[in-house]
C-alpha cells in the first residue's frame, strides 16, 4: 500500500487519481491551512475522510503536514500505451536509477518538459514508492511508467518503431544540444554511479554531454536529466506544431 502525508501531491492525486486513493486522515487538530482544500476534493470525490489525533499520523506518518492518503499502487503502463500518446513520442529511459530521489526529481522534469512516458528496467531500478510520489510534487500522477524486463531488448523496439535514442554521459564528445530532438526520440540516462552500462551506451544513436565550466567533474543525474529534457522542450516549442 501506498502512502502519500503531503499536501501538494495529495491534492494532486485527488484531482487526477481519486481512483487510487483508498482513505484520507487528517489530525483532528488545528494545522496547515490547505488540510481544508483536502477534506473537500476528498469529499467531493467520494473518497472516505477519517479525523484522527496527530499523535497517530506522528507514528504512521513522520513528517506528515496534518494528512495522510492510502493510494493503492500505481499501476505500470506498457511501452505502447507511452508511444501512443504522441505522434512524434518524447520517452525518457532509465538505466538503473536506484535513488527514490532522483527518480521522483526525474519524474517532475519529464513531466514538466513534456515527456510522453518514462521507461525502467525491472531490476537495478527504484519503484514508484511514497518517496518518488513525494519528490515528484505530483507529476507521477501525469506521466505513465513503464517496465520492461530487459532495457536493450526495449531499446532496440522502440529504434524500430522509428524513435533516435541519445544517451548522457559526461565523457561524450559533443553537448547535449547538438541533435535535432523535433521528431520521436528517447532520452537514454545511466545509474548514479556507473552511468550507462556498456551495451546501453552502444544501442544509442547518439551519446551527447554537458560540459562543465567549474571544479566538480558531473552532474547529479536529476540535474543532468532536467537540461537534456528542457532542450527536448525548447527545441519543439520553437518548432511549433506539426
Amino acid at each position: 500500500m501506498d502512502r502519500i502525508n503531503r499536501i501538494n501531491p495529495l491534492i494532486e492525486a485527488l484531482r487526477s487519481s481519486s481512483r487510487r486513493v483508498n482513505k484520507v486522515f487528517v489530525q483532528e487538530e488545528k494545522g496547515h491551512a490547505r488540510i481544508g482544500e483536502v477534506v473537500r476534493e476528498a469529499r467531493a470525490r467520494r473518497v472516505p475522510v477519517v479525523f484522527v489525533p496527530s499523535r497517530r499520523l506522528d507514528q504512521v506518518a513522520p513528517g506528515h503536514q496534518g494528512v495522510m492518503a492510502e493510494l493503492s499502487p500505481k499501476g505500470y503502463a506498457s511501452v505502447e500505451d507511452i508511444l501512443g500518446r504522441s505522434r512524434d513520442p518524447f520517452v525518457v529511459i532509465l538505466d538503473g536509477i536506484e535513488d527514490p530521489q532522483n527518480l521522483g526529481a526525474i519524474v517532475r522534469s519529464a513531466e514538466g518538459a513534456g515527456a510522453n512516458g518514462l521507461i525502467l528496467p525491472e531490476r537495478r531500478s527504484a519503484g514508484l514508492t511514497e518517496t518518488v510520489d513525494t519528490v515528484s510534487a505530483g507529476a507521477l500522477e501525469h506521466l505513465p511508467v513503464a517496465r520492461v524486463p530487459n532495457l536493450v531488448r526495449a531499446m532496440e523496439e522502440l529504434k524500430d518503431k522509428g524513435l533516435w535514442l541519445v544517451g548522457a554521459e559526461g565523457s561524450a564528445e559533443e553537448p547535449w544540444h547538438a541533435f535535432d530532438y523535433t521528431g520521436p526520440v528517447g532520452v537514454v540516462l545511466g545509474s548514479e554511479g556507473r552511468g550507462l552500462r556498456p551495451l546501453v551506451r552502444k544501442t544509442c544513436d547518439k551519446v551527447l554531454a554537458i560540459p562543465l565550466a567549474g571544479q566538480v567533474g558531473s552532474l547529479n543525474v536529476a540535474a543532468a536529466a532536467a537540461v537534456f529534457f528542457f532542450e527536448v522542450a525548447r527545441q519543439r516549442r520553437e518548432a511549433g506544431p506539426g
